[in-house]
């Protein structure tokens, strides 16, 4: 079994730092993200890796700024996500990943912790920004998720930015489908999300990606599905996950994650350290990396990868920016 990782620890991750500050003062506001898991980020060079972390800090920035004036979680992470799939370092939005047919097919979900009011886009083609397609499913739809081309005529019918294929080339994904359709593997890096809670308490998530390099046409995976990929409920916290989505689905463990919490009464580190070492067999395909902020401003990012790129902070003054272990 593959080690798990949590912020700057390793091992025991029952007490890994939570991401308060040492004066354990109570966050009044608290933001963690995710660029996805796996070791690809360790085989970055420096400066690629000096990219990485710089764009994770941008991010950051622009959730942090949002929850410190008084802004709304769900403005914060969606705002967030934009940035992340606007850089092409990151697989969703321009850096999304080539399927089985050399095209791009994207996926994002977005959720509201107050009412658990969600929405969610699958398989969209032409859609600059899906986090943002998907808030407005939830808005302005009675459906939780739109998929394939009726999601890019929803899209077009709300005049959201809209794009050609072409957008999403890059040459790192061209190569790295290149490789992989030669190997028959598939590529396991990828998705970006968030969670944050605000100032008047609410929390939210959301979850972006491109999905898995040469993945079969019209494969959807655990990001656009509410329970898997992403949760919130104000009652416990906000989850967002990256990895295997197959897995992540067939073990609903967005929603896992909340329900220890809210009915073993399992904190939330632990709640995480278990699904990565137990639920999830890192030997079989169960890799991938975890982030939730909690109702009280609990931050935990864990993965079972050797490498997430994540960053997290709060009022407390608290920040993280890393890749490796």
């Amino acid at each position: 079994m593959k080690a798990v990782f949590s912020l700057c620890m390793a091992i025991p991750l029952l007490h890994a730092s939570s991401g308060l500050a040492e004066n354990h003062e109570t966050a009044r506001y608290a933001i963690a993200l995710h660029g996805g898991a796996g070791r690809d980020w360790l085989e970055l060079d420096a400066n690629e890796q000096a990219a990485t972390k710089e764009s994770l800090r941008q991010a950051l920035t622009i959730g942090k700024t949002i929850l410190a004036d008084g802004g709304t979680s769900l403005d914060a992470v969606e705002q967030v996500i934009r940035h992340l799939e606007n850089d092409p370092l990151f697989n969703a939005g321009r850096g999304a990943v080539f399927n089985c047919a050399g095209g791009h097919e994207l996926d994002a979900s977005i959720m509201d912790g107050r009412d658990r009011a969600c929405g969610a886009v699958a398989g969209v083609k032409t859609v600059k920004n899906p986090i943002s397609l998907a808030r407005l499913v939830m808005q302005e739809t009675r459906h939780v998720l739109l998929s394939g081309d009726g999601a890019d005529l929803f899209a077009k019918e709300k005049g959201v930015d809209l794009v050609d294929q072409e957008y999403f080339w890059t040459q790192r994904r061209y190569d790295t489908w290149q490789r992989v359709k030669q190997q028959q593997t598939d590529d396991h890096q990828g998705t970006v999300g968030c969670v944050a809670l605000d100032k008047h308490g609410n929390l939210a998530a959301g979850t972006s990606t491109g999905g898995l390099t040469n993945k079969l046409y019209g494969r959807v995976g655990d990001s656009p599905i509410v329970g898997a990929g992403t949760f919130a409920d104000n009652k416990t916290c906000a989850v967002s996950c990256t990895g295997v989505g197959e897995n992540f689905i067939r073990n609903a463990i967005a929603y896992d994650v909340s329900a220890r919490m809210a009915y073993k009464k399992q904190p939330v580190e632990e709640a995480v350290h278990e699904i990565l070492t137990k639920t999830l067999d890192a030997s079989k395909d169960g890799l991938g990396g975890i982030i939730v902020v909690t109702h009280e401003g609990k931050i935990t990012m864990q993965f079972n990868t050797g490498a997430m790129a994540r960053a997290s902070a709060d009022s407390t003054g608290s920040m993280e920016i890393a890749l490796g272990e």
